[in-house]
């Protein structure tokens, strides 16, 4: 095994303190480091000045997927001093779903959960690793959780339960301002830095902007407790491309134009419906995992925020922008104080 292939070479040394734990004021008020690849250099930028990197007949691929409040507190009928909180992961039928819940010990089927007035749920299964499937009191679970959930943050950014001012915050902002289908337990984060006004400023520069949609699951954050990267396997995540997408791209890569993806999400979704004939529109799912080695076939450039260590968004960025780039470009992050993560800033791989 060379070192790319081992999961500890993807690691490496982050000050707690760089781990943005609030969104900046603006979206684009982020800083956005350049990797070229070619020329093995590395350059530190705004993401305001993402627009001198795009000419006209491009193409921008963005994830639409709309991040759900998935994330409520709940209490057993038998115990209404002691909060369980739940993340909810899929539907798996109306008003039935798969979630996850801490602590996982005192949640045992048969249960009965109140999560507000008008919504309980009976404990239909127990799963592994905190795994549970609910069934609810009503089908519309998504409408009410509008109401009670808040925003499933990754656990590396630290919220009370119940602070209103960062409950607002979130809502509105670790969601893309282009979000619209339903779906994601967490963001595509790379989407996050733009605006409408950015975007505006794209399209009149010529710059062709579709849309996919993924719903980001488990998959994307899912820890690698294996020690070479060859033998862990993607759990499945959901995604759809439309007939005008498949065909703008399919006919940008016959014209030689450039397909930049934003975030890891579409990068994945790209690649895993390509064909000889090019892509497939439709619905379907992905366990598709991008490491050291792998030939991107769709995705000419990449916008990615910065990843956890050990992480596979890290290995597929890797795979991306070259192993000993990327380690470099990640060491220079850290020097340079860039702030990492969800909320962090972003890199722009040509």
């Amino acid at each position: 095994m060379t070192e790319k292939f081992l999961i500890s070479d993807y690691d490496f040394e982050l000050p707690a303190e760089l781990i943005a734990q609030q969104p900046l004021p603006n979206r684009d008020d982020s800083r956005m480091m350049v990797v070229r690849r070619s020329e093995q250099k590395i350059e530190h930028r705004y993401f305001k000045d993402i627009l001198e990197y795009f000419t006209e007949g491009d193409i921008l691929v963005l994830n639409n997927s709309r991040v759900i409040p998935a994330r409520a507190w709940a209490t057993k009928k038998d115990s209404p001093r002691k909060t369980i909180e739940f993340l909810f992961i899929k539907e798996l039928k109306p008003g039935v779903w798969e979630v996850l819940c801490r602590p996982a010990k005192r949640v045992i089927p048969g249960d009965i959960l109140v999560f507000s007035q008008e919504l309980s749920a009976r404990v239909l299964e127990q799963r592994q690793e905190g795994g549970r499937v609910l069934e609810f009191s009503t089908p519309e679970v998504k409408n009410k959780l509008k109401k009670i959930g808040a925003p499933p943050l990754p656990p590396y950014i630290k919220r009370k339960k119940g602070d209103p001012r960062l409950r607002t915050i979130d809502l509105k902002r670790y969601q893309t301002v282009y979000a619209f289908k339903d779906g994601s337990i967490a963001a595509p984060t790379a989407g996050l830095h733009f605006t409408e006004k950015t975007l505006a400023a794209l399209r009149e520069k010529g710059v062709e902007i579709l849309m996919v949609t993924l719903e980001v699951g488990l998959a994307t954050f899912q820890p690698v407790r294996v020690k070479k990267v060859t033998e862990h396997r993607m759990l499945e995540e959901s995604f759809s491309i439309s007939e005008k997408t498949a065909a703008a791209i399919n006919q940008a890569k016959k014209d030689g134009r450039r397909t930049t993806a934003v975030g890891t999400t579409v990068v994945r979704t790209l690649e895993s419906t390509w064909t000889e004939n090019g892509l497939v529109p439709g619905q379907n799912s992905t366990s598709l995992f991008i490491y050291p080695g792998y030939q991107f076939k769709v995705v000419d450039r990449l916008l990615t925020n910065f990843h956890l260590p050990r992480s596979t968004l890290l290995m597929l960025v890797s795979a991306f922008g070259g192993y000993d780039l990327i380690r470099q470009a990640y060491r220079e992050a850290v020097r340079q104080q860039y702030r990492f993560f969800s909320y962090g800033d972003c890199m722009l791989i040509l």
